[in-house]
């Protein structure tokens, strides 16, 4: 190991991690430059040639490989190729099958989840998990982030999963309602590239969708066509209801609002762009119109006819082939390269990123509001080898920003200690954790399985993974008594919960079939595969959180992530409530049943007497949550540290509560916020 003081010049920006939060703030920060003249912030478009304007200067970590990080077009082709042929080659198919296992980067994955014999921990993965119940999901060290295995599903909150603690007596409030936020929904589904019919909506809110959306508002592109299945459940179902908790619910099956291309819609106008405008506060971001330019589908980052519409590949977890489906890549692309005034893409020398560098450590100066002085890195030298040159950047005069995911964010922050003097006595402080939230409530959408074989061929394994949502179960007053959830219909067939279409082929041989009484038997029931899909809104729980070790480190010596998580009888209820559900749908359908929930599955437990089984979503949210009081949050609104005048920490994390709802979309709209209190903070800077 090597230790080494930084060099470059002072950077106006550092981000950690180019995933969707850190990608969209460079995106919007080297959208705007400083003028030196009126000392403000100004969007590119308003330039003018007689006056002088600085560059911001930022410096982006990433932990992952170079991996034609630049994003020019030829490395960047051949890495993802690489992807993918990766993902062919692969037994197992699971999200993070298709991208690089680095031990010097370690990621969770679902193929190390295992049971937690009590007292001792299961160290097989990444994580080291204390349980009770083994945290469920994965997430990748990649450029790009998590969204290059996201399945793509944008629907926004419901107003009231931002006042749980309000309506219903559980968790707490967020600091921001569905109405601040909204306009920044619209800026995040334009960045995304949303499509979807906004008129097909339906919720159990009481807001109209006009109110919700807004009058006359539409996604930038048409809809992405339901299966073939859905239309089939869906014709079963119309104008049916379940019961849940004595209550009838009537269905709503609701084509998903989906960040992958389709036809550009003509009612969505011309393309658009995020600038800032002064305001009493500072500043506050507009969408506004380019009218010389009509929207269009964004396709591959190295060639942007590829994948301007979605190929029905159905691989879209892992990854997409044609990049149909939005990754971080296409907006870290954006602040990367920028349209010069010879309208030619100019890569954009003031940003630079720094791969193969794991940031692992923040100093404080305490002399100095306790800003955030200096970032600390261990740069690996190469994939193979473990060695690493240390380096420290000074940032004394920068705005420090966490972009990383929900384990590392709270990783970071929860191995940065100082002193400072308290009444004369020295007292140990951990990095914006002065509320003592930092790695708490970690959540997730708890995934539980229903499957089984419609009477009739309904032909799964086409498309993207889920073209429609039983809204239904959204909202509702059980809420004070049991988790929400949000029901995908999924196109996957059995391969989920039991493997197929492998483990259907292994079963006929077993029995001997062979030739035409073997495809007989693999037509049959692949073409009648139902998959239900339950996704239970887990509730802050401070107990449920990310914690480090130093006897517990990795390859780098870095403290890995710890995790202790449980269910509670809130969550527990939902499931029974879902299975309920789900056994009217399934019997109103004709559907046999072949759900089973084991004692060997690695998620499982019994409740009221039954046996139930769940998969992790992938959401991993909460563990460094915004609030209004720096007693009870991490962060304020904006996502700046309560305890740090330079610091921003962004991403899933900071969601107050999980909702109902995929969490891609909603952290892109409160990262998109954020960047106004950034703005208003570098013009300090800068002057």
């Amino acid at each position: 190991m090597n230790q080494k003081e930084n060099t470059q010049p002072k950077k106006d920006v550092i981000i950690v991690g180019t995933g969707i939060a850190g990608s969209l703030i460079a995106k919007l920060l080297t959208d705007h430059v400083f003028d030196t003249g009126t000392k403000k912030m100004i969007h590119r478009s308003e330039i003018d040639d007689s006056k002088t304007y600085r560059e911001l200067s930022i410096l982006m970590y990433e932990a992952g490989l170079e991996a034609g990080i630049e994003l020019d077009s030829a490395s960047s082709m051949v890495t993802y190729n690489d992807y993918i042929r990766k993902f062919y080659m692969e037994e197992a198919k699971v999200p993070n099958s298709p991208y690089p296992d680095l031990k010097q980067a370690p990621s969770p994955n679902v193929l190390d989840i295992e049971p937690i014999v009590q007292p001792f921990p299961d160290k097989k993965g990444y994580l080291v998990q204390f349980g009770p119940m083994p945290f469920a999901s994965d997430a990748i060290r990649v450029g790009g982030g998590t969204t290059l295995h996201w399945l793509g599903t944008t629907p926004r909150m419901l107003p009231n999963d931002f006042r749980l603690k309000e309506k219903y007596g559980r968790a707490m409030n967020w600091p921001i309602d569905y109405d601040t936020l909204k306009p920044y929904y619209e800026m995040a589904e334009f960045e995304i590239g949303v499509s979807g019919n906004v008129a097909a909506q339906e919720y159990p809110i009481k807001e109209s969708m006009e109110e919700y959306y807004g009058k006359d508002y539409v996604f930038p592109m048409e809809e992405i066509p339901q299966s073939y299945m859905d239309h089939q459940i869906i014709n079963g179902l119309s104008g049916t209801s379940v019961q849940i908790n004595s209550e009838e619910l009537p269905l709503m099956f609701v084509p998903s609002p989906q960040g992958r291309n389709s036809t550009p819609n003509i009612a969505y106008g011309t393309s658009k762009l995020i600038k800032a405008e002064i305001s009493e506060s500072g500043y506050t971001l507009s969408l506004n119109n380019i009218e010389s330019e009509e929207y269009k589908a964004l396709g591959a980052v190295w060639n942007p006819y590829q994948g301007e519409r979605c190929e029905g590949n159905a691989s879209c977890v892992p990854i997409c082939p044609v990049q149909a489906k939005y990754n971080a890549l296409k907006t870290l692309k954006k602040a990367l390269y920028k349209v010069n005034k010879h309208k030619n893409l100019q890569r954009n020398h003031n940003i630079q990123v720094q791969s193969q560098s794991v940031v692992y450590k923040l100093s404080v100066d305490v002399a100095d509001q306790e800003k955030i002085s200096k970032v600390h890195i261990r740069r690996y030298i190469s994939k193979e080898k473990t060695s690493f040159v240390e380096e420290v950047i000074d940032t004394k005069e920068s705005i420090v920003i966490l972009a990383a995911n929900a384990f590392e964010n709270p990783k970071i922050l929860l191995n940065s200690k100082y002193t400072v003097v308290e009444n004369g006595q020295k007292v140990e402080r951990t990095v914006a954790n002065r509320s003592d939230q930092v790695g708490r409530n970690l959540m997730d959408h708890m995934v539980m399985l229903t499957w089984g074989l419609s009477p009739e061929p309904v032909y799964p394994y086409r498309g993207p993974g889920s073209t429609t949502n039983i809204s239904s179960f959204r909202d509702g007053s059980f809420r004070s008594e049991f988790s929400a959830w949000i029901s995908p219909l999924d196109n996957w067939g059995w391969s989920w919960p039991a493997f197929s279409p492998g483990s259907d082929l292994a079963e006929f041989l077993g029995q001997g079939l062979f030739g035409e009484d073997l495809k007989e038997a693999l037509t049959y029931r692949l073409s009648r595969q139902v998959l239900f899909h339950f996704e239970i809104e887990q509730l802050p729980n401070p107990n449920n959180r990310v914690t480090i070790n130093d006897q517990y480190l990795d390859v780098l010596g870095i403290p890995r992530p710890v995790i202790n998580y449980d269910l509670t009888e809130y969550e527990m209820k939902a499931m029974e409530q879902a299975k309920q559900a789900s056994d009217q749908m399934f019997e109103r359908l004709g559907i046999q049943d072949f759900t089973t929930y084991k004692a060997t599955d690695n998620n499982t437990f019994v409740y009221n007497g039954v046996r139930y089984s769940y998969n992790g979503a992938g959401h991993i949210v909460g563990t460094h949550r915004m609030g209004d009081n720096p007693d009870d949050s991490v962060t304020n609104s904006y996502c700046k540290a309560w305890d740090h005048p330079n610091l921003y920490i962004v991403g899933a994390g900071n969601m107050t509560t999980l909702g109902t709802s995929n969490p891609t979309l909603t952290l892109s709209a409160f990262t998109i916020r954020s960047v106004e209190s950034i703005l208003k903070d570098l013009e300090t800077i800068l002057k």
